[in-house]
């Protein structure tokens, strides 16, 4: 007897911090999970603590009796998929790069299976699932940790020529602004990132041992975090407030050239800094203004939507159908 239950994907976001793995319909439910900590068995072990996640949430979908229809994953750095292999630039799990992860859980599942950058996934997750459901074009940008985003343009996903698309956390918005992590200049994601905001308050405060920011943080400057600086902001702490005006203008001037630039029907700002910046999306689009065309901005959708580890792995669920529907 064929079952009636919906076939469902096996998708993983495998983070910095956690891996999560969900059995996910071709609706984006999540109707069964598993998250572990990515080093819980130590460094190098995340492939291991991987693979486990998926053959657990596996039996879990067989033993109820879905069908399953492949494997989808979100890592945390760019994704040659012509190459079929990681890129190099892995820092939050090192041992991911130049992995041919995909093949991987192919052969170790038996099942077709998909790897691309997580927030790539995350921005098919939002056109098919999301903010961005019905739209031809969108923009997400995702800032954490760190700052990603993911382009899908006239209905299919920018890749890049080696994986490197839709870098624009590493694209300037400040031309003589500070060195980035990566090596660049100015970027973006010192500006509006988890990171970059921390370290912009660190800097702002140090040598002023009576800041608000640093009492806060109990004396240490390495404990100023950008939730910290954010509710002092919004206790008009100087510091606080110069670097969270600096995180609007650099978000606001990215909107602009996303705008100018691709001209998407939505652009999704999404992430876990996006909680805090939600209540400041007036001065965000204000500063959008200074840098996009007027017509443009006006028929763009600009929304903030918190994301969390369902929604991530939504997006591997979406990175399967994308690829397993659009054989092109």
């Amino acid at each position: 007897m064929t079952s009636k239950l919906p076939p469902v994907v096996l998708a993983a976001d495998v983070g910095g911090t956690t891996i999560a793995v969900g059995a996910v319909t071709v609706a984006g439910d999540v109707l069964l999970e598993e998250r572990v900590p990515t080093f819980r068995d130590g460094s190098g072990k995340a492939v291991a603590c991987l693979m486990t996640a998926l053959e657990t949430v596996r039996a879990g979908a067989e033993r109820l009796g879905h069908a399953i229809l492949g494997i989808g994953a979100g890592v945390p750095g760019p994704v040659d998929t012509v190459a079929g292999r990681i890129c190099e630039h892995v820092p939050h799990v090192p041992e991911l790069a130049g992995r041919a992860l995909a093949a991987e859980l192919s052969e170790r599942f038996g099942l077709p299976a998909w790897v691309d950058n997580d927030v790539n996934a995350l921005a098919l997750a939002e056109w098919r699932f999301g903010a961005g459901r019905g739209a031809r074009s969108l923009v997400v940008l995702a800032t954490g940790t760190g700052l990603g985003a993911g382009i899908v343009l006239d209905g299919r996903l920018v890749r890049g020529a080696a994986g490197f698309g839709g870098e624009l956390g590493h694209t300037p918005v400040k031309f003589d602004g500070p060195p980035c992590w990566c090596g660049g200049r100015g970027c973006l994601a010192l500006y509006a990132s988890g990171r970059g905001i921390a370290e912009a308050a660190q800097a702002r405060v140090a040598g002023h041992a009576d800041a608000a920011l640093l009492r806060a943080a109990g004396g240490d400057p390495t404990a100023i975090t950008a939730p910290l600086v954010f509710r002092l902001a919004g206790e008009s702490d100087p510091p606080a407030v110069a670097v969270v005006e600096e995180a609007c203008q650099a978000m606001g001037a990215m909107i602009g050239t996303v705008i100018n630039g691709l001209n998407p029907d939505v652009v999704v700002i999404t992430g876990g800094v996006a909680a805090s910046l939600a209540p400041l999306e007036t001065r965000i689009l204000k500063a959008a203004g200074e840098y996009a065309f007027p017509r443009a901005l006006a028929t763009t959708r600009v929304s903030i939507v918190p994301s969390d580890k369902r929604t991530t792995m939504r997006g591997a669920a979406a990175l399967v159908l994308y690829e397993t529907e659009d054989s092109r």
